[in-house]
């Protein structure tokens, strides 16, 4: 039985696996899953920066001003004794 095949319709996508195949000296179909696997590793369970601070707002119930913590803790460099 044959195996199934993934059908790519870019061009640059195309290239971009053949050329990394020929260079790593693997096959194409190689390339792709660990190209997948790498993305699904690094992007999967992420979510959206908005949609964080705003579960994190209602989790922590206050809002805090980030900014304002920081300026409270400056204090300003005497610079280097001469």
């Amino acid at each position: 039985m044959a195996e199934p095949q993934l059908s790519v319709r870019s061009a640059k996508a195309r290239d971009l696996a053949h050329r990394l195949a020929r260079r790593e000296n693997r096959s194409i179909a190689d390339i792709v899953e660990r190209a997948l696997e790498s993305y699904e590793i690094r992007e999967a369970g992420r979510e959206p920066a908005a949609a964080f601070y705003a579960r994190l707002s209602v989790q922590v119930g206050i809002d805090i001003d980030l900014e304002g913590i920081v300026r409270e803790g400056r204090k300003p460099h005497k610079g280097i004794d001469l």
